[in-house]
């Protein structure tokens, strides 16, 4: 019988054991303005404020109707502004707040508390391969999700 490879099922399990303790790292922090999920469309509006629903859509790879529900509750908190494009009507850019602005550097801290832990006595060379065999595993899932959807 062939062997059955554990990387989706082990993949499964980090990402639910790591935000466990993201969700632990926010609370110890008093940082609890942003869930560990908002967190998901918040950390490609900090890499590059001010982009349009759709490439947030396609960076937080989330469904539009999930992504609208997220960005109406972080604009209910003041996190973020939807703005219509004065070009095309149809465009909606997301903008982070001033009061955004000022939470980011906290959540960057936790952040990158969660890094320590998760690399723990990973080689900065190892991190590079590991993150560069993670962007491959993307690359042919988004790839497939794309055919097939």
């Amino acid at each position: 019988m062939e062997k059955l490879r554990e990387g989706g099922f082990l993949i499964t399990k980090i990402r639910q054991l790591s935000q466990r303790i993201f969700n632990k790292l926010l609370e110890d922090n008093k940082l609890d303005e942003i869930s560990a999920a908002q967190g998901r469309v918040m950390f490609p509006l900090w890499q590059k404020d001010n982009i349009s629903f759709q490439d947030l859509k396609k960076k937080a790879l989330l469904s539009k109707a999930t992504l609208s529900y997220m960005l109406d509750k972080l604009e209910e908190a003041g996190h973020i502004k939807r703005i219509r494009s004065e070009k095309d009507k149809r465009t909606i850019y997301i903008k982070l707040t001033k009061k955004n602005k000022e939470l980011q550097e906290k959540y960057y801290q936790v952040s990158k508390e969660m890094a320590d832990i998760f690399y723990k006595d990973f080689s900065e060379k190892e991190i590079d391969e590991f993150e560069n065999y993670l962007r491959r595993l993307l690359e042919s899932l988004t790839s497939y999700y794309e055919k097939n959807n």
